[in-house]
Parts: C-alpha cells; sequence; structure tokens
C-alpha cells in the first residue's frame, strides 16, 4: 500500500522505536511507516488501516507492537475473532496486562459476554492501572447489559471513579454510560443529569453526550442547508408561477417594443 511522502517513520512512539531495532535497517523504516500510517488512520479510515496493518504484519510478525497494531485494527473494523488472536499474540511477548480490557470487549464482540464478565473478576484486573480499570468496569457494564441485566450494569459502573469530581481522559466516557445505563431501567431524570455531567467532561468531544441531552429536553435540531434549499425552491416556483401567470399579458407588452 501507498505511504505517503510526508510520513518517515519517525512519528512512532519511542518504545515501538527501541522494539524495532531488532529488525534490519530498511525494514524496521518500512514497519514503521506502516505503523504510523496504522495509527493515523485507525479512527478516520479504519478499513484502510487495517490494511496497512496487514502489511506491518506481515513484514514483522514477531514484534510485538506490531501485533498490538494488528489488534487495534481488527478491533476497528469489527473482526473481533482476528483482534482477540492479535491481542493475546501482543501479551505473550510482552507480558503486559494493558490489553486485557480489549480483550474481554473482543470476547463481547463474538458474543460472549459471560467470558467478559468472568475476565472482569480475573487477577489480571487489579494489575491494571486506574484508566485500565476503568475500561475494564465500562466492558462489565457492557456485557451485563448484553446479558439482560440492566439494573446489573448500573451497579458495576457505581464506583469512587464515579463519584468523584476530578476529570480524567476517561470521565466523560464512565458518566456517558453511566448515563446510557440509568436511562436503559427507565430512571431518566437521573441520566439527564449524568448525561449534563459527562458534556462538563467531554473537553475532546469524545461522546455524544450534547445530542442526548437535547434529546431528553425534546429540542430538535434543523439542517440550515436544507432550510435554504427549501426557501430557494420555494423561490423558484413562486418566480415560476408569476412568469406563467403574467405570461400572456406580458408578452404583448413585449411585443409592442420590438416592432418598433
Amino acid at each position: 500500500m501507498p505511504i505517503p511522502e510526508d510520513v518517515t517513520g519517525d512519528e512512532i512512539d519511542k518504545d515501538v522505536r527501541q522494539e524495532l531495532l531488532s529488525l534490519p535497517k530498511t525494514l524496521a523504516e518500512d514497519v514503521a511507516k506502516n505503523l504510523v500510517m496504522v495509527a493515523k488512520l485507525l479512527d478516520e479510515d479504519p478499513e484502510q488501516a487495517y490494511g496497512y496493518s496487514r502489511v506491518a504484519l506481515r513484514l514483522a510478525s514477531r514484534v510485538a507492537a506490531v501485533r498490538e497494531a494488528a489488534g487495534f485494527a481488527a478491533y476497528a473494523v469489527g473482526k473481533y475473532s482476528e483482534a482477540l488472536a492479535e491481542f493475546r499474540a501482543a501479551r505473550r511477548m510482552t507480558g503486559s496486562v494493558e490489553l486485557w480490557p480489549v480483550m474481554a470487549d473482543c470476547e463481547r464482540g463474538l458474543g460472549r459476554p459471560e467470558k467478559a464478565m468472568a475476565m472482569a473478576g480475573e487477577p489480571e484486573v487489579q494489575k491494571l492501572d486506574k484508566a485500565g480499570q476503568v475500561e475494564m468496569r465500562l466492558v462489565a457494564a457492557g456485557a451485563r447489559r448484553d446479558m439482560g441485566q440492566a439494573d446489573a450494569a448500573v451497579v458495576t459502573l457505581q464506583s469512587p471513579e464515579l463519584a468523584s469530581s476530578a476529570v480524567h481522559p476517561w470521565t466523560a466516557r464512565l458518566r456517558y454510560a453511566y448515563a446510557d445505563a440509568l436511562l436503559a431501567v427507565g430512571r431518566e431524570d437521573e441520566a439527564r443529569d449524568w448525561f449534563a455531567r459527562a458534556l462538563e467532561a467531554d473537553q475532546g468531544g469524545t461522546t455524544d453526550a450534547s445530542d442526548r441531552l437535547a434529546e431528553l429536553d425534546g429540542v430538535e435540531f434543523t439542517d440550515a442547508l436544507e432550510d435554504d434549499d427549501e426557501l430557494d425552491g420555494a423561490d423558484e416556483l413562486d418566480g415560476g408561477e408569476e412568469l406563467d401567470g403574467g405570461e400572456d399579458d406580458g408578452a404583448q407588452g413585449e411585443a409592442g417594443p420590438a416592432k418598433d
């Protein structure tokens, strides 16, 4: 797959670059460029990112960072079995537990929420940092809802992290998930409050909390461009009707000067 000229491979994380030192220089450069493309495209064009990840995997399947990138690219396009296999491979290579939550979410994607719940109770969770533990809680709550246990999902999300007024990168998503879980059990007023709290914490626009709030408040947004199109169409129609209506009278008036 083509690599843009401005992508050098130097953009990759320092730790990943360190891993690539085990490869011949030219090969390491090629792998690095493909990993950069995976990172750049993962959100905006996951199918393309997946393609670049497959190239990197073909070039350096024994590098943990490559297996991890391939896992996230597969995850982004819904290839959960493939993603899980790559995450497991990366974990075997590094011994790290940081991929545990996304591995559990792959189990959900494969229709095995019970397996995800079992993973939420494993000792690996205690080894995760705070962000990882919050992520695991989100996955566990999602698994509860998958199993039809909506009330249990609400309880799963109740935690010191949720109650804290401090804002962290994961705060908006946690509050949003709690609001959504409350709404699912009919606690609409509480849900509205938590969607508002999620919006307050959502500095990067990672959720659609504002839309959910508007929906609960019964606010309907109209597309200004569509309105302009409708007005333009109406003006054209009115103009056409005036021409049609005045055609007979106007024809004689226009004919007079033409004869002069």
